[in-house]
């Protein structure tokens, strides 16, 4: 009943900016946490920094003061800007969502739903 659907991702050089999109859409009543994880090849999934519905946020430390995450409820999406980038944040980007949403029955329901990904390359 609900999806998640990231864009943004591409390849930037050492230094770039970049900013990853992810949109929910389905039978969505609200959206609770929002968060970004990625995945490097390789390693396991890290979380990269999440945003509750009251908007507040925590990051990991290796990207505090580098990446920034946002939301709007209107529209049922959560952004990450990535600024000053680095080799090593080349990974796949993935969004999460806790989401209360109308299931087939008519009954409020909650779920945690995930996107496909995104590539984000870093390279020169």
């Amino acid at each position: 009943q609900v999806q998640l659907v990231e864009s943004g991702g591409v390849l930037v050089q050492p230094g770039g900016s970049l900013r990853l999109s992810c949109a929910a859409s389905g039978t969505i009543i609200s959206i609770n946490t929002m968060s970004w994880y990625r995945q490097a090849a390789g390693k396991e999934r890290e979380l990269v920094a999440t945003i509750t519905s009251g908007s507040t946020t925590n990051y990991a430390d290796s990207v505090k003061g580098r990446f920034t995450i946002s939301r709007d409820n209107g529209k049922n999406t959560v952004y990450l800007a990535m600024n000053s980038l680095k080799p090593e944040d080349t990974a796949v980007y993935y969004c999460g969502a806790d989401v209360y949403y109308r299931g087939t029955d008519s009954y409020r329901r909650r779920s945690e739903y995930w996107g496909q990904g995104t590539q984000v390359t870093v390279s020169s």
